[in-house]
């Protein structure tokens, strides 16, 4: 039996600091960025379809400037609604490809790393639904320390997202990312212990 779990968090939540503890307590982590840049590889339906709508967006040697198309669609809801249709289809096929491997492997849990679970509507692929989340201060501190984003920009992309306590509101479990790295692994550990109690201890 393989559990599939869709790990999410707004951004700088250390989202991806728990899908690496968990990867090392066993599980199988898909990168939904992965999954997006193989979507847009070159010879790909999705990037030929970009190509047509935004083909500024296109470098020379044929490869996509992901820079350039999020600043396209960053602030223009449409635009990203024309995107998402052009790319989440393909996303979605990879994942269930990357899933039927993974069950028949036999992994008992899969870890679905997905930024915008919530936002592209994706929690009926996932068994479970684990949310990391961190105090709005502590978010942006790290965007504008870590990063090297202004407040405004850190601001922006924070508001992008859908508010965190919603998202908490709709977890089966969530992880409070707000202290140092052992209370942070604890509390993956407890979570870990219910998604896969007879791994305990990892």
């Amino acid at each position: 039996m393989t559990t599939v779990v869709g790990l999410t968090g707004n951004i700088a939540s250390g989202k991806s600091t728990v899908a690496a503890m968990l990867a090392a307590k066993g599980a199988t982590v898909i990168d939904a960025d992965v999954l997006a840049r193989e979507a847009v590889a070159p010879g790909t339906p999705a990037l030929a379809a970009i190509a047509v709508r935004w083909p500024e967006t296109i470098r020379p040697d044929g490869t996509l400037d992901r820079a350039a198309l999020r600043s396209i669609v960053f602030t223009r809801p449409a635009e990203r609604a024309a995107l998402d249709a052009i790319v989440h289809p393909r996303v979605g096929q990879l994942f269930r490809e990357r899933v039927a491997d993974a069950r028949e492997r036999g992994a008992r849990v899969v870890v679905y790393d997905v930024p915008l679970l919530f936002e592209a509507k994706r929690m009926r692929d996932v068994d479970v639904i684990i949310v990391v989340d961190a105090p709005e201060a502590l978010r942006r501190a790290r965007l504008t320390g870590e990063r090297g984003l202004s407040e405004a920009e850190a601001d922006a992309m924070m508001a992008a997202q859908m508010p965190a306590r919603r998202k908490r509101a709709a977890a089966n479990f969530f992880i409070m990312n707000d202290a140092d790295r052992p209370t942070l692994a604890a509390r993956v550990d407890a979570v870990w212990d219910a998604l896969a109690p007879s791994d305990s201890g990892g």
